[in-house]
């Protein structure tokens, strides 16, 4: 059981190194990369909790995790880059070391805001919540300071790997029902999205959301 803790303790940090190497990645290809990782560390937590936890419905989780954030959407957000041909440094809002010092300030205040809970709280995985919390948070930090549009979906669905970490650290997962709607409602927006996205850039030959405002304040 212990050891099983210190496992899922160090998952949880690769997690949150990711995040915020997302956070400050400039390109786009690694940009990807970096959110199959955490989507593989996310994968191997949650078994690593269905084993520890005796909770069969997880390993599935973990099955499901792998395949959609590891293999498949990574891949469609290939195919959207390679086919929009966005190659290009990513533009952000806001410089590199001030979105740091942000993302650390988000961490400070997870560890702050998750106190009380990982007091009352029993589970083994309770010191896992706040790093769960500084990834929504980070995700929502990175949809914020990025003026392209894919990289804001990245963000987005970094966001949900945060909430989805919660939930297995906070009550070592949701039903398994509640899941697969989940991974299903994710895959289908991933599809919507790249859709929607090359329509745009069909039209506007961009895809930066400044860009397209001024488009707007322009009519």
């Amino acid at each position: 059981m212990q050891i099983a803790a210190q496992i899922i303790g160090f998952l949880a940090a690769l997690v949150l190194l990711t995040a915020f190497g997302m956070l400050v990645q400039r390109r786009m290809t690694a940009l990807i990369h970096l959110f199959a990782w955490q989507g593989l560390f996310l994968s191997i937590s949650t078994a690593v909790v269905g084993f520890m936890a005796g909770q069969r419905h997880l390993y599935i989780s973990s099955l499901l995790t792998l395949s959609l954030k590891v293999i498949l959407l990574p891949y469609i957000l290939h195919v959207l880059v390679r086919r929009l041909r966005i190659h290009r440094e990513i533009e952000t809002v806001v410089n590199v070391p001030l979105t740091m010092l942000i993302g650390v300030a988000l961490v400070i205040f997870s560890y702050h805001l998750t106190a009380p809970v990982r007091e009352l709280s029993t589970l083994v995985t309770r010191s896992v919540l706040p790093i769960a919390l500084a990834t929504v948070l980070i995700g929502l930090l990175m949809m914020i300071t990025r003026r392209h549009a894919v990289t804001q979906i990245i963000g987005f669905l970094a966001m949900e790997n945060g909430l989805f970490f919660a939930a297995t650290s906070a009550t070592y997962g949701m039903p398994l029902v509640v899941e697969l709607g989940v991974a299903l409602d994710v895959l289908i927006a991933a599809f919507i999205f790249g859709i929607f996205f090359f329509h745009i850039h069909t039209s506007f030959d961009s895809l930066n959301v400044e860009q397209m405002a001024r488009l707007k304040e322009g009519d």
